[in-house]
């Protein structure tokens, strides 16, 4: 039996196309193992959000090569599919498949030699369906990815992923509603949907409300305890689109809600489509109706021309929400995109500094929304046994809570109420109601 072995970067996204990836190979009579281990093939799907992820990619097919030097090394996804050429040439490498036509990996790999070549990318603007790519079995997980769109027309001036996965297409509701009955008949209690741009689903088809009409839908399956959804645009959460998903009990009360800076200034040169105001009056809209949402976020430091009046002006912003949860980035020039041309570029120190600060500030944030459910119950999903705390089981609420449990009573897939006692570090430690 061959081997295969992957390695992926990036986003859940990569995480879900990897899983689809890896059952075609297994169909076909594969035996999938680590990327640490000697594989007969090798598949390296991509980021190429910074540069970190092109150099980490380039890192890997390099080790991998060393290590089995007659496998045969793919290279797809976002990387690829902006750099063909440029990682076509990287010593070692097989096939190089971008970011469609992923379906069709194990043709090419039996295709191919150790010593040929293979470039499969295309011009991904011109790509206008849904690649369907279904994942039937998860394995070691309670919680199951589920991609239900592809690509990106926001075109944000520091983002390259636009160019990378080509225009928005949606997955048809009928593959959507399938995939998530086989997931549940395999024993997940929770999915989360996610995309390259999910607040555009349905956009498409010239349909305003098909995301909501898809989780009407999944939220009547059987079996189904919750759904999450990943990174959403704020625009989304229009009066209409909060009322249909106030009815939806299985919804998360978790939404990571995209900001990047809280100067609208800076937020124009991003050509973001809102201003801080809108944002202001959606999150109030939002804690209407989910007063104990847990609210993340992502914000980018040092983007050109943001000065220190600019920094300030978000920071403040950024205490006023009082989110759970910040993800920062410094700012990082990616080649293609209108920003890497920007004058008036941010020196490292200061985007050094501002990290720290903006760090510092979210892990306060991250205490203040935690400390608010000490004595409270919460139903938890409890996944495996914790590697921090080996003694302990871990899960999560519903709002993204992360829980310990010293109990050896809980299995993994179980949900259970909780009383929250205490928090250690980023988790809440737990006690079972009624546990007898």
């Amino acid at each position: 039996m061959k081997k295969v072995a992957f390695h992926t970067l990036g986003c859940k996204v990569n995480q879900y196309e990897t899983q689809a990836m890896s059952e075609l190979f297994e169909k076909a009579g594969y035996e999938v193992v680590s990327d640490s281990e000697i594989a007969d093939v090798y598949v390296i799907n991509t980021c190429t959000v910074t540069n970190i992820g092109d150099k980490k990619s380039r890192q890997f097919i390099r080790r991998a090569k060393r290590n089995s030097p007659d496998s045969i090394i793919a290279v797809v996804g976002c990387y690829s599919q902006t750099a063909s050429e440029e990682v076509a040439e990287i010593e070692g490498v097989n096939i190089v498949m971008g970011t469609s036509e992923r379906n069709k990996i194990v043709e090419y790999v039996e295709d191919c030699l150790p010593t040929g070549k293979i470039n499969t990318v295309d011009d991904i603007m011109k790509v206008k369906d849904f690649e369907e790519m279904s994942v039937q079995e998860i394995k070691g997980k309670t919680r199951a990815v589920l991609k239900i769109q592809e690509g990106c027309n926001q075109y944000c001036s520091y983002c390259i992923i636009p160019y990378a996965r080509g225009p928005i297409r949606s997955r048809r509701k009928h593959d959507i509603i399938s995939e998530v009955e086989t997931l549940v008949n395999n024993g997940f209690k929770e999915v989360i949907l996610t995309g390259i741009h999910v607040a555009s689903y349905g956009k498409d088809l010239n349909k305003n409300d098909a995301l909501l009409e898809v989780l009407r839908e999944v939220n009547d399956i059987d079996g189904l305890s919750r759904i999450r959804l990943s990174s959403l645009e704020p625009t989304l959460f229009t009066a209409d689109f909060l009322n249909g998903l106030s009815k939806l009990e299985k919804i998360c009360q978790h939404f990571h809600l995209s900001l990047q800076s809280g100067s609208d200034k800076i937020l124009q040169k991003m050509n973001r489509r809102y201003t801080t105001d809108e944002y202001r009056q959606i999150v109030k809209g939002i804690r209407k109706v989910y007063p104990d949402i847990a609210l993340t976020t992502d914000i980018i430091v040092g983007f050109p021309g943001e000065s220190d009046d600019d920094f300030e002006t978000t920071y403040l912003f950024v205490k006023e929400i009082e989110f759970s949860d910040i993800h920062v980035f410094k700012f990082s020039p990616r080649k293609g995109t209108p920003a890497a041309e920007f004058t008036q570029q941010v020196d490292g120190i200061k985007k050094h500094k501002r990290s720290e600060k903006l760090i510092e500030l979210g892990e306060k944030m991250k205490l203040h929304y935690l400390e608010q459910f000490i004595g409270r119950e919460k139903e938890v999903l409890f996944e495996t046994i914790s590697k921090e705390y080996p003694d302990h089981v871990e899960g999560l609420t519903n709002n993204y809570i992360k829980v310990l449990l010293n109990s050896k009573k809980i299995h993994e897939g179980e949900i259970r109420k909780v009383t929250l006692q205490e928090i250690i570090g980023e988790y809440m430690v737990g006690s079972i109601i009624n546990d007898n």
